[in-house]
């Protein structure tokens, strides 16, 4: 999900990643993003663009109606701090703000 102001914002992309495929997501600064384990185990690798700030972090219900992301599972194992995320629209003004850049 993009950044607040963008055309694009709370519309979501799906992408599925394997260990067969060595593919790998960049999700850009500011973007929301989640993932789900579809297999029996799954090993999950972040690389950050900054030191990681526990306070900087925001999360969103990954059932939220207003986004509408279609899961591959239907009931998720959800850790206590997802099952508490809020909907966006209670978070929407904490988010980064998108900028265009022209070159």
């Amino acid at each position: 999900m993009s950044r607040r102001g963008s055309p694009t914002f709370a519309r979501w992309v799906g992408v599925t990643l394997s260990a067969d495929s060595h593919r790998q997501c960049d999700v850009p600064v500011g973007f929301a993003h989640g993932f789900t384990v579809i297999s029996e185990t799954a090993q999950v690798a972040y690389q950050c663009t900054d030191v990681y700030d526990p306070d900087a972090e925001l999360g969103i219900a990954w059932d939220d109606p207003e986004i509408g992301i279609r899961w591959p599972i239907g009931r998720p194992i959800l850790s206590g701090r997802d099952r508490a995320n809020p909907r966006l629209a209670a978070v929407r003004e904490r988010l980064p703000i998108y900028l265009p850049t022209t070159l």
